[in-house]
């Protein structure tokens, strides 16, 4: 979710308001460490507010998700939030994938409140494609605080979102997940723990054989007699098939 409530400053409530961390740079770091957790596993990445798309197709080149998701930022799909749209285009992501287990992390501080499909449809379709989702609702209870640009420099504001977790329960059970709500950085860094423990990745055992290699040596002495060849031969380029 890169909604504009993902700028608000609720998830690092043990420290001062000027050394808080938005929502969304709360969640990077999390999922951060948890990539670092999942070697083995293809990831992929899609964002959403007012519309959804992919920023990181399924890939093993972990580099590169990281990469792309020190890329995601408030407001880049816009400021409202399209759950439906979201969990479409995840499920559409994997419905392809030829992997036993298929599982969306589908976190959002808010309710559905744009696009054309509704969370419970995007849901349906989900589960039609053998996909497991998971629902974090990331935002602690009451008015949050958040800056706001004025003549005068930033100033903080408070201001209260609606979480609606009554649909994000809905998701995760119609898909067989589990639905987990984080009030602050430690309840979601303990959840993404969970999720990791829930979400092993099945390594088949591999058998294999050692060689004793005695190839380089017969390398470097090539290379030996092509520098002294070289050297006695200054005026002339021989090209090598």
């Amino acid at each position: 979710d890169t909604s504009a409530s993902m700028q608000a400053l609720d998830l690092d409530a043990d420290v001062a308001i000027s050394r808080r961390r938005t929502r969304l740079q709360v969640v990077k770091d999390v999922v951060g460490a948890f990539v670092e957790r999942r070697p083995n596993d293809q990831l992929g990445m899609v964002v959403f507010g007012a519309e959804a798309f992919t920023q990181c197709p399924l890939t093993l080149d972990h580099d590169v998700f990281r990469t792309l998701l020190q890329g995601v930022a408030t407001g880049m799909a816009g400021d409202t939030t399209a759950i439906g749209s979201g969990l479409a285009a995840a499920s559409n992501r994997l419905r392809r994938s030829a992997a036993k287990s298929k599982v969306i992390v589908l976190l959002t501080d808010g309710s559905n409140n744009a696009g054309s499909l509704s969370p419970k449809r995007a849901a349906e379709l989900s589960r039609a494609l053998g996909i497991k989702v998971h629902t974090i609702g990331a935002a602690n209870r009451g008015k949050a605080p958040f800056l706001v640009n004025t003549i005068l420099g930033k100033e903080v504001h408070y201001g209260e979102f609606e979480l609606d977790e009554t649909t994000l329960k809905d998701i995760a059970s119609i898909t067989g997940g589990t639905y987990f709500r984080a009030e602050d950085s430690h309840a979601l860094a303990d959840i993404y723990t969970k999720i990791d423990a829930m979400e092993k990745t099945d390594l088949k055992k591999q058998q294999f054989r050692e060689y004793e290699e005695h190839f380089a040596p017969l390398v470097w002495a090539a290379l030996l007699l092509l520098l002294v060849e070289t050297i006695g031969l200054q005026t002339r380029l021989r090209a090598y098939p």
